[in-house]
């Protein structure tokens, strides 16, 4: 069942008019078939989509009925409209015209699952590019400049803190192998992520040879489990993509959370010396100073948030402030808390143990998401740990799990999380006029899976309020 009604929430930071509806008739083929034998396989399905796939609309398609209207949806204003979702059946497909500043673009909901959401620009040469995100069982198109990917980060101004950015992130980032369901947490490769936009980083890593000073052998792992059963892999490969990535994007950062996890006798301390002496050496593009930087200071490097602690040395480092953004003490298990530097406020409840309590981390999320929503932080460098104290990052887990029930493993958790995530983003996310909305840094499990980017796309897209603020010359 769906809402009855359609609803438009335009996310983007100019006006936007629907001027017609065009109304076809389910498609009915062998999709229906492939459906069935899809999702018995895989029980659970992103609800913000359709349960099946959803055939295109060709220039052969004729609609059974068009509505000529005229709805006008001002920059980051939500409208109810009187436009019923459907007439006969609720698996009507629908094709909607916009008109932007003359501009005329177009997009079909349900979105197929074959195609991207992009809308359809009818012009040539379009100044505008947007994004839309149909939620179904609640009729409700949200719509977001579309940004690429790839460099999104390079439609912000230099000036911009860090921590005022919308970011999504991947828990245990590399844990995309053949491995038990227990220790998969990703549907794709780092690459994949960084390349859909993916801009943090949770990585899990165990010294090899820790008493040896010459070696920089550091194998990905969660928890106590390598995270592949074909042989273990190295943190050392998975910077090669990163680097790659960042030479080929120099207006992008990755911010790295690195935790030292792992079997056998190794110490935080040896972690920061492989770390400090083979990778984050000074002549690398790792920024390890201890405050939050600005875009400019950190575009085309790598950003250390550490979760370890480090040898005396690296203490003296920076006129004595310190190596990495600090995120050592970070509270376990918690729907709340700010690590003791002060520049970390996180969400990472994880601990749910039966299925009935994902709705319990679902609102934890969304609580953690508002308070993120209600900054508003100024643009400029600011001078160190102190300063930026006022201005933390907001780092939000999505993942959680329970090793002993099947229902509660990582894939099984995004499939609810997930969807919830990007319902609550499109139809809820941000109400206070005087701040940006941020979403702060989400944290997520099995992004991408089935090509499916559309909670990366809204997270992107809520930098809109933040990039108007920017243009608008406001402090």
């Amino acid at each position: 069942m769906v809402a009855e009604h359609l609803t438009i929430r335009n996310l983007t930071s100019t006006p936007i008019t629907l001027k017609r509806i065009e109304r076809f008739h389910p498609h009915h083929s062998h999709l229906e078939i492939s459906s069935f034998a899809r999702n018995f396989t895989r029980v659970l399905t992103n609800v913000t989509r359709t349960t099946a796939p959803v055939a295109a609309i060709t220039h052969d398609n004729e609609p059974f009925v068009h509505e000529e209207v005229d709805v006008h949806i001002e920059p980051f204003q939500t409208i109810r409209t009187e436009l019923r979702a459907f007439i006969d059946t609720d698996k009507e497909r629908l094709r909607w015209h916009f008109d932007v500043e003359g501009e005329k673009h177009q997009i079909q909901t349900p979105v197929p699952t074959t195609e991207s959401a992009t809308m359809k620009a009818l012009s040539d040469d379009p100044r505008f590019k947007f994004t839309g995100i149909y939620i179904t069982p609640e009729s409700h198109l949200s719509i977001f400049s579309s940004a690429n990917l790839n460099a999104w980060m390079g439609e912000l101004k230099d000036d911009t803190l860090l921590s005022s950015l919308s970011i999504p992130g991947t828990h245990n980032s590399p844990t995309c192998y053949v491995a038990p369901p227990s220790v998969r947490c990703q549907a794709v490769s780092p690459k994949e992520q960084l390349q859909n936009g993916v801009r943090f980083f949770d990585i899990r890593v165990q010294p090899q040879n820790p008493e040896d000073a010459d070696k920089d052998g550091l194998v990905l792992v969660h928890s106590v489990f390598p995270i592949s059963l074909t042989g273990s892999k190295y943190f050392r490969d998975l910077m090669k993509e990163v680097n790659e990535f960042l030479d080929n994007n120099p207006s992008e950062t990755l911010i790295i959370s690195l935790k030292r996890e792992g079997t056998g006798e190794h110490t935080d301390q040896q972690l920061s010396r492989i770390l400090s002496d083979h990778y984050a050496r000074p002549d690398s593009r790792w920024y390890t100073n201890p405050k939050i930087p600005t875009l400019g200071e950190v575009r085309g490097k790598v950003v250390l948030i550490r979760r370890f602690d480090i040898l005396d040395h690296l203490k003296d480092i920076h006129e004595g402030k310190g190596w990495g953004i600090c995120a050592s003490g970070w509270a376990d298990n918690c729907a709340n808390a700010t690590c003791p530097s002060g520049q970390i406020c996180i969400q990472d409840f994880y601990e749910v143990m039966e299925t009935e309590n994902i709705g319990e981390k679902i609102k934890y999320v969304q609580e953690h998401c508002g308070r993120a929503a209600d900054t508003c932080y100024p643009f400029g460098v600011l001078p160190g740990p102190v300063a930026t104290r006022a201005h933390p990052f907001y780092i939000n887990f999505l993942s959680a799990s329970n090793f002993w029930k099947l229902g509660t493993w990582p894939e099984k958790i995004a499939a609810k999380l997930n969807p919830a995530a990007v319902d609550y983003l499109c139809r809820m996310h941000g109400t206070k006029e005087d701040s940006d909305w941020s979403t702060g840094i989400l944290v997520t499990d099995w992004v991408g899976l089935d090509g499916d980017w559309d909670l990366v796309r809204s997270i992107v897209g809520m930098n809109a309020r933040l990039k108007l603020r920017q243009e608008r010359g406001e402090e």
